[in-house]
C-alpha cells in the first residue's frame, strides 16, 4: 500500500470529529446558549450518533436582563436549550457562572471603559469563561471534544489544527476568537463553519424540529439591555458619568460634556459644538482630566499600531517582521499590515494604508495573506501615532 493510500485509509478511519472511534464512543460537550446556531450543532451530534451532553452557562441574570430580547444566557435562553436536549434526548446542565462572568468580563469591560478605550467584551468571555473554565468542564466530563455554534472553521494543517475563517464571510466570528490557544483548538471544534450561510443553519433547525428555528439572533452584548453602554457604566461605577470639558489638541476648551463615557473615538455626532466651521470629531478620550478631545477626520488617520497580549497561532515562531492581513474592527474587512514582533506578547503592527478611528480596547486580528487561516491576534493598546 503507498503513503498516500496509508493515508487515506487512516483518514477513513476518523469519525466526523477527527476520532478513530465509533460517534457512540465518542463524547462531546457542547456549549449551548439557547440560540439556533448552538442549538443545531447539538441536534446535529446527537442525530448522528454521538455522545452529547449540552451545557448552558447562566452568564447574567440580573433584573432586566431576564426578559430583554437579543441577550445571551437569560432565563428564556436557558429554556430554550432545555428543550432542545429534552427533544434530542441528551443531559443538559445550567451552569451559574454570574460570579465569574461578572469578575473576568463586566469589572474589566467597566474600568477599560472608563479608561477611554473601546472593549470588546465577547472576546474576553470566550477567552476566560467559555474555552477557560466551561472547557475545563468538558475535560472534567471525560469528553474528546467540545463544539460550539460559533462561525469560524478548524482545518487539520501539515504541523497542527488550524483557525480558519468562516466559509460565510457575513457569518465569520473569527475577530471574536483570535485569543483562542493552541492548546484550546485542538480540543474545540466548530461543525457550522463550513456552512454557506445561516439559511443552511435555520435549515437545518426546521429538518430536527426544534422550537428555535426562527429565534431571532442576538444583537446586543447580553449585560449591555438595548445598546446603552453608558447606562450599565453608571450602574457598575456610580458617579463615572461626571461632565467635563470639550477641548481642541491644542487644549483649547470648545464647550462641555456630559460624561466622558458617554463619547467614543471617531464620534462626530451629538458633540454640541457646531458652527465652527469643518466637522471635528472625537480623537481621544482623557477620563484623567475628564476631557473628551476632538479635531479634524484626519487627526484619526493612523498607520502604527500598538499590540499587546498577542496570542500567536502561526507555524513558525512569533518573530521578527510578519507580512500580515489585519482586521482591526470586526465590522471591516482585513487589510495589508506588517506585524513587528516586539517580545513574546507584543507588537507593533504598520498599516499600509492609514486607518481612521483606531481605538485602544479593540482587537486587532492577523490573517495569513491569500489565505483563510488565521495566525492570531492582540489588544490595541493606547499609545497611537496618526498619519503623515
Amino acid at each position: 500500500m503507498t503513503l498516500h493510500h496509508r493515508a487515506s485509509a487512516r483518514a477513513s478511519d476518523l469519525n466526523s470529529l477527527g476520532f478513530a472511534k465509533p460517534p457512540a464512543q465518542t463524547r462531546v460537550v457542547v456549549a449551548m446558549s439557547g440560540g439556533v446556531d448552538s442549538s443545531v450543532v447539538a441536534a446535529k451530534l446527537k442525530a448522528e450518533g454521538y455522545d452529547v451532553i449540552g451545557v448552558t452557562l447562566q452568564l447574567y441574570d440580573h433584573g432586566a436582563a431576564l426578559a430583554k430580547k437579543g441577550a445571551c444566557c437569560a432565563g428564556q435562553d436557558i429554556h430554550d436549550a432545555r428543550r432542545v436536549a429534552e427533544r434530542m434526548g441528551f443531559p443538559h446542565y445550567v451552569l451559574d457562572y454570574e460570579n465569574k462572568f461578572r469578575e473576568s468580563v463586566i469589572d474589566e469591560f467597566a474600568d477599560a471603559y472608563l479608561a477611554g478605550a473601546t472593549p470588546v467584551p465577547c472576546i474576553r468571555c470566550n477567552e476566560r469563561v467559555k474555552f477557560r473554565d466551561l472547557l475545563e468542564t468538558a475535560r472534567d466530563l471525560d469528553a474528546d471534544c467540545m463544539a460550539t455554534g460559533h462561525y469560524i472553521q478548524r482545518k487539520d494543517g501539515p504541523a497542527r489544527a488550524e483557525l480558519h475563517m468562516a466559509a460565510d464571510p457575513n457569518r465569520d466570528q473569527s475577530y471574536f476568537l483570535f485569543s483562542t490557544t493552541q492548546e484550546q483548538l485542538d480540543f474545540l471544534r466548530f461543525p457550522l463553519g463550513h456552512l454557506a450561510s445561516k439559511a443552511e443553519t435555520r435549515a437545518l433547525a426546521a429538518e430536527y424540529g426544534l422550537a428555535v428555528a426562527d429565534k431571532p439572533d442576538s444583537q446586543d452584548i447580553c449585560f449591555v439591555p438595548n445598546g446603552n453602554y453608558a447606562a450599565v457604566i453608571e450602574k457598575l461605577r456610580p458617579g463615572a458619568a461626571d461632565p467635563g470639558e470639550i477641548v481642541d489638541m491644542d487644549g483649547n476648551v470648545l464647550g462641555r460634556h456630559r460624561g466622558v463615557i458617554h463619547y467614543t473615538i471617531g464620534q462626530r455626532r451629538g458633540l454640541g459644538i457646531g458652527g465652527l466651521g469643518d466637522p471635528l470629531y472625537v480623537v481621544r478620550l482623557d477620563p484623567d482630566q475628564r476631557h473628551v478631545v476632538v479635531g479634524p477626520k484626519s487627526a484619526l488617520a493612523t498607520t502604527i499600531v500598538p499590540i499587546s497580549e498577542v496570542n500567536w497561532l502561526g507555524d513558525k515562531p512569533f518573530a521578527g517582521e510578519i507580512p500580515v492581513m489585519v482586521r482591526i474592527r470586526s465590522t471591516r474587512p482585513p487589510r495589508p499590515a506588517i506585524l513587528r514582533a516586539i517580545d513574546a506578547t507584543r507588537a507593533e503592527v504598520e498599516l499600509l494604508d492609514a486607518e481612521e478611528g483606531v481605538s485602544p480596547g479593540q482587537a486587532c486580528v492577523f490573517y495569513e495573506p491569500d489565505s483563510t487561516r488565521v495566525l492570531g491576534g492582540g489588544w490595541i493598546t493606547l499609545r497611537r501615532r496618526k498619519a503623515a
